[in-house]
């Protein structure tokens, strides 16, 4: 399959239009999104905290930052908002958009870091990693050209490749700068995700906060703590002690409000740690409806090298739904009408285009209807996955942006905000997965538990005594910003500088000093 024909078909996706007597016009807008000029908008509404403010400034200074925080703090967006801003300072042909995993990669339309780097897929020492890259010639271009690399979920990044991987930039970039002089845009949560087992190291460290050149990879490193995905005090009282190993009294009460030994209704998603489950709860509740089946398959082109890493990501190579499916949402279609990756609806239908397009989808040439949860009724069109490079789309998949939705992966929820999840948590494993699950629901109202014990809270000590430390200097950065406007002969008020008051200092120290 050439360029030109999957230039010519995305093109067509791009405006594919499927007009319906049975959808609104205004539902059909709602599946649009709209014009570009609605979308700039929209994005001007973004309201960014002075967490992201200060972020956003340090990038536009051309530092390197790590970006961290929990889940549903806006790392995504953020994330998002400084690649459009690098690209436009280095253009597209000097900015990479990498993730450790194909599901984070896709969704930032960029690819794997592995793939990036020329490395393969496996761990291997540095010099063999090193030849892998000097084989490839495209390789060997893509870090001669990059001015700012960004790499989305470090915490599945070991150590050792942390540090292979800057060795590597340093040596194809002739500089001994960090990273050859690359500006780097790193992102993720390391009580999250966990390492890859990475079998070449022999060091003892796991995570790539402990690789030698962590702390002299970066500029700045900002812990983002403003909650967006839940609203709920409590709650998130509950996810942030959940997510740093701990557990309370209180919270156990909450959480054993949610444990039932009933299974919920079949519209509630269930997330399992292991892929053979989805599949078979999946597979199971579809031909239990004993619906006819419509079959979608991807449809990929660009590189062959490229296509790979798109059979990483969340669209299925195959996607099989019937009249009254559970579904979900995988990508975002309109977030202001809540139309965004995790929504989940039921199938009611199946509409043939009015168009002369030939969906090439599927040999039954039906798209299917949609009755979201959030309320709108709509025809789901099929979307493009594309790999990016320089600017340009080097790969592509098409497909109907669907998951069946009964069952669902833990480690291909990145992203994903639930209004209802349940799970069994007796085949929970490694730390930091519970909270990857707890944090995925809006409200605990929509939270349904089975198999909980206490035990499975947990997180790494090593990630606990990382945050800790980082709290730390970004706490004596604060101090030290804020003494530098105070009188220095004044000890006692500098002791109080990182205080945030409503009232003046002076106020504050003469009421200390009258007991008050």
């Amino acid at each position: 399959m050439g360029l030109n024909f999957f230039k010519d078909a995305i093109a067509v996706y791009r405006t594919f239009s499927t007009k319906t007597s049975r959808i609104s016009k205004t539902t059909r807008r709602a599946q649009s999104g709209g014009n570009k000029n609605k979308k700039k908008s929209r994005e001007s509404k973004i309201k960014w905290t002075e967490e992201q403010n200060d972020v956003l400034n340090h990038v536009r200074c051309g530092s390197s930052v790590f970006i961290t925080g929990s889940a549903g703090t806006g790392k995504s967006v953020l994330l998002k908002r400084i690649i459009d801003f690098l690209k436009k300072v280095h253009g597209s042909s000097g900015v990479f958009v990498t993730a450790s995993t194909g599901v984070a990669a896709c969704a930032l339309n960029g690819r794997t870091l592995h793939s990036f780097a020329g490395i393969g897929i496996g761990n291997d020492d540095y010099g063999n990693l090193l030849e892998r890259v000097l084989m490839s010639s495209h390789a060997c271009n893509r870090w001669r050209k990059v001015n700012a690399l960004i790499i989305d979920e470090i915490s599945v990044i070991s150590a050792n490749m942390f540090e292979n991987l800057e060795s590597i930039a340093r040596e194809m970039r002739g500089s001994q700068e960090v990273w050859g002089g690359i500006q780097l845009i790193v992102s993720g949560d390391f009580f999250q995700l966990p390492p890859v087992s990475d079998k070449c190291n022999s060091s003892g460290k796991e995570f790539a906060f402990e690789a030698d050149c962590w702390d002299a990879s970066f500029d700045v490193q900002v812990e983002l703590t403003e909650v967006f995905r839940q609203s709920d005090a409590e709650q998130i009282k509950l996810l942030q002690r959940t997510r740093k190993g701990m557990i309370y009294a209180e919270d156990l009460q909450i959480l054993e409000q949610c444990c039932s030994s009933n299974e919920p209704d079949s519209s509630v998603v269930s997330f399992y740690p292991r892929n053979e489950d989805v599949n078979r709860v999946n597979g199971e509740r579809l031909r239990s409806l004993g619906e006819k089946v419509v079959v979608y398959k991807a449809a990929d082109g660009g590189l062959d090298n490229q296509r790979a890493e798109l059979k990483q990501g969340i669209a299925p190579d195959q996607l099989e739904l019937c009249n009254g499916a559970r579904v979900m949402l995988i990508k975002n279609l309109n977030v202001w009408r809540n139309l965004c990756n995790g929504a989940t609806g039921t199938v009611t239908g199946f509409v043939e285009p009015e168009d002369k397009y030939v969906l090439h989808l599927s040999p039954d040439k039906l798209l299917p209807v949609v009755k979201f949860d959030s309320g709108p009724e709509m025809v789901v069109e099929p979307q493009v996955w594309e790999i990016l490079e320089g600017g340009l789309t080097v790969a592509w998949r098409s497909q109907i942006p669907l998951h069946l939705a009964w069952a669902q992966s833990v480690h291909k929820s990145q992203g994903m905000t639930l209004d209802r999840l349940h799970t069994d948590l007796s085949r929970s494993f490694g730390y930091g997965m519970v909270y990857v699950i707890l944090s995925r629901v809006r409200t605990l109202k929509g939270l349904y538990l089975s198999g909980f014990n206490p035990s499975m809270i947990k997180a790494h000590p090593k990630v606990l005594h990382f945050y800790e430390s980082l709290a730390g200097e970004e706490q004596c950065k604060e101090d030290e910003n804020n003494s530098k406007i105070l009188d220095h002969s004044d000890k006692s008020s500098i002791a109080f500088a990182g205080k945030k008051c409503k009232f003046s200092l002076s106020e504050f120290l003469l009421s200390r000093q009258h007991g008050k």
